[in-house]
């Protein structure tokens, strides 16, 4: 295939759009009894409008109007979501707990399903995190858990079953103008049946373990519940942070107003074992409540006994004594030193780009530096309007690419680091961006996907990907291939951007594809790794991990290499997936592997580089620091270059 032709990118723009009804706009009305006033917020494929009940009409009485799509052709499928919406309208309309709003009446209209119930007047958690400048103090989380916990009682309560609200979280609690804490959208809260494993629901992050399983317990809302407070108290996103780190990011460093027996707590909140938890939100409130009595922390303290868990104590994974056949670490011992250092500052969690003798490094400082490839000397940096640590570089000619969490993508010129043209999209940009054909592939938070010319910065297609694209794209000469965060593999048509197919993990795609032999190889957060095949997306094989992987597999040879969250780096047959040898750090391995001659190297949330031998996996030298390996590195020019959440860039020789 050669470059893209204007009659290829023209064949989308001439296909017919499929019309969609209009979201409700201000005076429009509801069963000739709910009048429209604005929007209250949307997402996915619901929206929540302000409306006036007419049956009032001598006073203004206000209400909150949930709309929900039923977006299903199929009558079957339709009829279960209708039952679904119901069965939510029922639950909430038989509670009764100032935390939970009150449901006055439900009802279907066309494809649509509408739920009507107190109007909250305030802000959610989260909006209180963005117009926050101060740290929360833990006066005012106390408060803000015990009612949480009084609330989640009341539902843990119920009878003839416990109701599991899961998905605590700071946008699913207002604020109300009283200052009381309310609990909303109970869209995917369910009836608790033991024994039940339904599809994984929740946000990812604030999901305990057991739920990314399809296991809905009351302690799975302690744990949700010990995330939000952590993220309130910390405010470091837990969507943006390795899964299940919590141990390795500690409250009262942040933020000094919080005890260590209030971390302490939270901590046992968040033990990966549910049994570690609190045994009940009364047992939690209990235990906050001792904590809020003046000269009672020593209570406290014994309501938070346990230990949180660490990742070496996860049950299935062990840090120290490695399977069988695999080299144990020796510990303590850096065997390599640095050929060079540079300082950023703030962290490096993106692999670097190297070319034309110099090396592009993205830092959560909003930065993009360049430096001298040879002695990493700092020739210039670039600085965006946000972060653009979460998108790593790309070089094409003269040019870098880099997108940015202020929704653009940016072309700059490489000697001189200045600008040439920038992209706006809708959504942050956490994807790598690709070139190919001149012209540049990425993906943005907004739910699309896009092909812009490289020279001219101009659109030349979008594609609908339906939820937020953070896997970096593989490219060939006719297709693209990424994942969503929504749970699909997607490939399109290079040359218009049509979908050839999609594939269905059952969590996030934020790993990105790569092709070998027709075969595309991807991981997800539901813990596997996928083996597809590239004309049709039919699974050839799965290999399961022990925990979720972001990493991408790099395929070499018949091999395929690729990290999981579990702490092991896999070496599987690509023809059947077959486990040939792994290999297990004291971390979480979410960095991609870096395959060199005979080797492969590695980083570990451990704060450790590994280089392995390539046939077996044993350990050659290992590089220790005190930051995190959450970038993956690059090898060029016998030279390993890799960043760290220290600031740090380091090169080493390969």
């Amino acid at each position: 295939m050669g470059r893209l032709t204007t009659r290829q990118l023209a064949s989308k723009r001439n296909r017919p759009k499929t019309p969609t009804k209009a979201r409700l706009q201000p005076g429009d009305m509801l069963q000739d009894r709910y009048r429209i006033v604005g929007t209250l917020g949307s997402g996915g494929f619901s929206s929540v409008y302000k409306a006036r009940d007419m049956r009032f009409p001598n006073v203004t009485k206000l209400c909150a109007v949930k709309e929900m799509v039923i977006s299903t052709p199929d009558p079957q499928m339709r009829e279960l979501t209708i039952k679904s919406f119901e069965r939510e309208a029922s639950m909430l309309a038989m509670l009764d707990h100032p935390a939970i709003p009150d449901v006055s009446d439900y009802f279907t209209e066309e494809d649509r399903s509408y739920l009507v119930l107190d109007l909250i007047r305030g802000k959610d958690l989260d909006q209180w995190l963005e117009e926050s400048t101060e740290m929360l103090d833990q006066a005012t989380a106390l408060e803000w858990a015990i009612q949480l916990c009084d609330a989640l009682d009341h539902l843990h309560n119920q009878k003839p079953q416990p109701i599991v609200f899961r998905d605590v979280k700071p946008s699913n609690i207002m604020l109300d103008q009283y200052g009381r804490i309310v609990l909303i959208d109970f869209g995917i809260a369910k009836v608790f049946e033991t024994g039940d494993k339904g599809t994984m629901i929740g946000t990812e992050g604030y999901s305990p373990p057991e739920q990314y399983r399809g296991r809905a317990e009351p302690a799975g809302d302690i744990y949700a519940l010990g995330a939000t407070l952590h993220h309130l108290l910390t405010k470091q996103d837990p969507r943006l942070e390795p899964p299940f780190t919590f141990n390795e990011r500690p409250i009262t460093k942040v933020n000094p107003t919080v005890s260590p027996e209030f971390e302490a707590i939270i901590m046992r909140c968040l033990a990966y074992d549910p049994v570690e938890r609190y045994p009940n939100a009364q047992a939690l409130k209990a235990a906050l409540e001792a904590l809020r009595r003046p000269g009672s922390a020593s209570t406290a303290v014994s309501h938070a006994s346990v230990t949180p868990t660490a990742f070496s104590e996860i049950p299935g994974v062990t840090a120290v004594t490695p399977a069988a056949g695999v080299a144990a670490p020796a510990v303590g011992a850096t065997q390599i030193k640095p050929l060079w250092t540079f300082r950023c500052e703030d962290e490096i969690r993106r692999r670097v780009a190297v070319a034309n003798g110099m090396v592009f490094v993205s830092a959560y400082d909003n930065n993009l530096y360049a430096l001298s490839q040879p002695k990493g000397e700092f020739l210039w940096k670039f600085p965006a309007m946000d972060n653009v640590g979460g998108s790593a570089p790309c070089v094409y000619e003269d040019n870098v690419f880099i997108g940015s969490v202020d929704r653009h993508l940016y072309n700059i010129q490489t000697r001189t680091g200045r600008q040439n043209w920038r992209f706006a999209t809708s959504g942050p940009i956490y994807t790598s961006p690709r070139v190919r054909f001149d012209h540049v592939f990425f993906g943005s938070d907004d739910g699309h996907f896009y092909a812009v010319n490289a020279k001219t910065g101009r659109s030349a297609w979008k594609a609908r990907a339906y939820s937020a694209v953070r896997s970096t794209p593989y490219v060939d000469d006719e297709r693209v291939f990424f994942g969503t965060e929504g749970g699909y593999i997607f490939c399109l048509e290079l040359a218009s951007g049509k979908t050839v197919w999609q594939a269905q993990a059952k969590r996030n795609v934020t790993s990105s594809p790569t092709l070998a032999n027709e075969i595309v190889y991807v991981g997800s957060h539901d813990a596997t790794v996928y083996a597809l095949d590239a004309a049709s997306g039919y699974v050839i094989w799965r290999f399961r991990a022990r925990r979720p992987i972001v990493s991408s597999p790099v395929v070499y040879d018949t091999v395929v290499f690729i990290g999981s969250a579990d702490g092991n780096l896999y070496a599987l047959d690509t023809d059947s997936g077959r486990q040939l040898w792994n290999f297990e750090t004291k971390g979480q391995v979410t960095s991609s592997p870096a395959v060199s001659h005979d080797a492969v190297y590695i980083g570990s949330t451990d704060g450790t580089l590994y280089c392995l031998s390539l046939r077996r996996g044993d350990l050659r030298w290992r590089f220790d620091t005190d930051g995190r390996f959450i970038a993956s590195p690059v090898v060029m020019d016998d030279m390993v270059y890799v960043g760290s959440t220290n600031r740090t860039l380091y090169a080493l020789p390969a």
